[in-house]
């Protein structure tokens, strides 16, 4: 595919765009905005520096403390350019208005083939009650950097659970629509040596449904699902193992999804951007109104 691509930022998730596009979508015209000294791609290491580039596509994965840094310098210095943004879009709520680019950001679990079944089967059905779970151990995140120096750790690189983990808020959006907060507790529990929150207890309505929202950075073994009760039906879904549990009046259903890599759902994003299929992307202002409600979250009085 004869591309351009620029990359900023090349950390895990740099790395993980740059691979993807190399090997999947055959790129080879790919620079990279950074001070790391790479051999397998061009570097450059200042701002002014990609103002004499002419990339078709721009993915902004520089620590989210620098996302509304990056996204506004790009949307100053180009036009008409494609341009996809890590998840969450900013450490928090910023003004900023989208007019010479198309921009989406990267939450890439609505790729998950259980996400998009879910959002099948729950079309115009009533629902009374949604359950969300997301737990696992930050130090086994990233092999190659100690926990500690990850952005995940930091508050000043837009770290915390409630930032990092933000597909939870976004794909219960985008399943089952307005959230409305009622309670919340956040804060750090755990002896990891972070300054960010490891956890997060919320409760409130989406819809017309109750929902929880359970997140947190320090259970050792990994747990991601969605639990859905409705009107004649429930819905287990086990974003880990890939299977799906549905029960109906006298009807029991069990599916196992193929598990593929976990390069999958960033390959099936690029797919969709680059071939222009936007229904399952989350566009800038979708991506907005989640920040907000990450900042009524964070804000939120404790008791």
């Amino acid at each position: 595919m004869s591309l351009s691509v620029l990359i900023l930022g090349y950390g895990s998730i740099g790395r993980r765009h740059a691979k993807i596009l190399k090997n999947k979508f055959n790129i080879n015209n790919i620079t990279i905005f950074t001070k790391q000294k790479i051999a397998e791609f061009k570097t450059i290491s200042s701002l002014q520096e990609i103002k004499k580039l002419n990339p078709n596509y721009i993915i902004i994965c520089s620590s989210t403390s620098k996302h509304f840094r990056h996204l506004k310098f790009v949307e100053k210095n180009f036009k008409n350019k494609i341009v996809l943004i890590e998840k969450p879009i900013f450490d928090k709520y910023r003004k900023l208005k989208i007019k010479k680019n198309r921009v989406y950001v990267g939450y890439n679990l609505r790729f998950n083939p259980i996400i998009n079944y879910i959002k099948k089967i729950i079309y115009k059905k009533k629902i009374f009650d949604v359950k969300i779970h997301c737990g696992s151990y930050l130090p086994n995140w990233r092999k190659n950097i100690n926990y500690k120096k990850s952005s995940s750790a930091q508050k000043l690189l837009g770290g915390g659970v409630v930032l990092d983990l933000s597909h939870e808020i976004d794909y219960a959006r985008w399943l089952f629509g307005k959230i409305k907060v009622k309670f919340v507790k956040i804060g750090k529990l755990s002896n990891l040596d972070i300054d960010t929150e490891d956890f997060l207890k919320l409760y409130g309505n989406i819809g017309k449904a109750n929902l929880s929202v359970d997140l947190n950075y320090y259970s050792r073994i990994s747990k991601r699902f969605v639990s859905i009760d409705g009107t004649n039906f429930s819905i287990f879904a086990d974003l880990i193992k890939y299977e799906i549990e549905i029960v109906k009046k006298n009807y029991f259903f069990n599916k196992k999804f193929y598990k593929s890599s976990r390069d999958n759902t960033y390959f099936q994003q690029h797919k969709a951007i680059l071939n222009g299929k936007t229904e399952n992307l989350c566009d800038y202002n979708f991506a907005l109104d989640t920040i907000k409600i990450i900042d009524k979250i964070k804000k939120w009085k404790k008791n």
